[in-house]
């Protein structure tokens, strides 16, 4: 039985959402139980009102509610009570294999790296998340947002991170395929901290295959795809857009004309196929990647669908990803790129020998 930390409170619409997508979640999976967390009278009452199935939840009490304007050293220092925290304070007693939030993003960061702290050598947390494609997979993307300025260290950690996620949840594919945001392939492009972090890459054990331009992310080229917070959070609001953009503009071309009405008609389950690739409550759901815990974070103005995709992020990371491999894996590929690091300064500072 997996067990699901929920932060019923957080979002835009608090309630309103998380309690029908909570509900609709339960009848897609049977092995679950899910701690709901939040004002207990109000929680019980939502959860009366959608039928809920109360014998697989369990409602847990918090006096506090963290906003979603709230600064996130306001949110650690203020709210220890709130549903936020005591959501992910779950996940550190034991109590939940996972917690998910749809609230405050800077302060579910430094709430959840505060409680539940970071892996062993990972300096930072990121923001990473599964991007469809057009072949059989996804791509893992990160960062995403949390961390803006990275070192060339740091993004060398998120690929590792990220490598290892992939290969614990798909044990059978290989090697991750990781590649590195740029503004080009070649290893000449992009800034400093780019181009040092593509020579860190290369010298590790992973698999890199290079540089990746931000139009090749959804051909399934990489599995997983690392950028800084402000790259990544840039390329990902883009392709938020576009999609956005292009269900509409389909939208009215077929709307425009009696003739383009009828097709519609003929083109209807093509279009249905669509629509539901480029639905992006599909793919709502960001993981909190490094920590020693897992915490999703559900987007803050999603629907009910949406948040029950995020439940099912959560359940699927907390029923495939073992923290005790990766944390192993990270540790290992490290190690590997702190010798392979040394190595290299070993080569640079010996004296050039005569011929």
């Amino acid at each position: 039985m997996i067990t699901l930390a929920v932060d019923a409170m957080g979002g835009d619409a608090g309630l309103a959402v998380t309690v029908p997508g909570a509900v609709d979640f339960l009848k897609q999976q049977s092995d679950v139980h899910l701690i709901m967390v939040g004002d207990e009278a109000a929680v019980r009452q939502a959860l009366s009102s959608a039928g809920a199935p109360m014998d697989r939840i369990t409602v847990c009490h918090a006096a506090q509610v963290v906003e979603m304007d709230e600064a996130p050293q306001s949110a650690l220092k203020n709210k220890k009570e709130s549903s936020m925290r005591i959501a992910i304070n779950q996940v550190k007693e034991g109590n939940a294999q996972a917690a998910v939030s749809a609230g405050n993003t800077g302060a579910l960061m430094a709430t959840a790296r505060f409680v539940l702290k970071t892996i062993p050598g990972i300096e930072r947390p990121a923001i990473a998340k599964f991007l469809p494609s057009d072949s059989k997979h996804v791509t893992l993307a990160l960062d995403l947002g949390a961390n803006v300025d990275c070192t060339p260290e740091q993004l060398a950690q998120f690929a590792i991170i990220g490598s290892e996620l992939v290969h614990a949840l798909h044990p059978g594919k290989g090697s991750p395929r990781v590649a590195l945001l740029n503004v080009g392939t070649e290893d000449i492009k992009g800034t400093d901290a780019v181009k040092q972090t593509f020579k860190l890459l290369s010298s590790s054990k992973l698999n890199f295959i290079g540089n990746i331009e931000s139009n090749s992310v959804l051909y399934g080229e990489a599995d997983v795809v690392v950028a800084d917070g402000f790259v990544g959070n840039v390329m990902l609001k883009t392709i938020e857009g576009a999609v956005k953009f292009m269900s509409g503009a389909i939208r009215r071309e077929f709307q425009s004309t009696l003739f383009n009405k009828l097709a519609t008609i003929a083109a209807l389950p093509a279009l249905k196929g669509l629509k539901g690739k480029l639905d992006p409550r599909k793919f709502n759901g960001a993981i909190l990647l490094g920590l020693r815990g897992i915490v999703i974070k559900s987007h803050g103005g999603t629907d009910e669908v949406g948040f029950r995709y995020a439940l099912e992020e959560a359940y699927h990371e907390a029923k495939s990803a073992g923290l005790a491999q990766i944390e192993q894996g990270v540790a290992t590929q490290l190690a590997a790129l702190e010798a392979a690091k040394a190595a290299e300064l070993e080569d640079t500072a010996a004296p050039a020998t005569e011929a």
